[in-house]
C-alpha cells in the first residue's frame, strides 16, 4: 500500500470514529428521553387510577342517594 492509500484509509477510519461518537451521544440522548417518557407515563397512569377511583366512588354515592 502506498502513503496515499494509507491516508486514504486513516481518513476513512477518522470518519467512521466520528459517526460512532455521533451516534453514541444520539443513542444515550435517546435513552435519557425514553426513561423520561416512560416516568411521565407511569405517573399519568397513576393519575388516571385514582381519578376513576374517584369517580367510581361518586357513582357509589350517588347510586346510595337514589335508594
Amino acid at each position: 500500500m502506498s502513503d496515499l492509500d494509507f491516508k486514504a484509509l486513516e481518513l476513512k477510519v477518522n470518519q467512521l470514529i466520528e459517526v460512532c461518537v455521533t451516534l453514541e451521544q444520539k443513542n444515550k440522548a435517546l435513552l435519557r428521553e425514553n426513561e423520561s417518557i416512560r416516568q411521565e407515563r407511569s405517573k399519568i397512569i397513576q393519575q388516571n387510577d385514582m381519578a376513576r377511583s374517584k369517580v367510581e366512588a361518586m357513582i357509589t354515592r350517588l347510586k346510595a342517594l337514589e335508594h
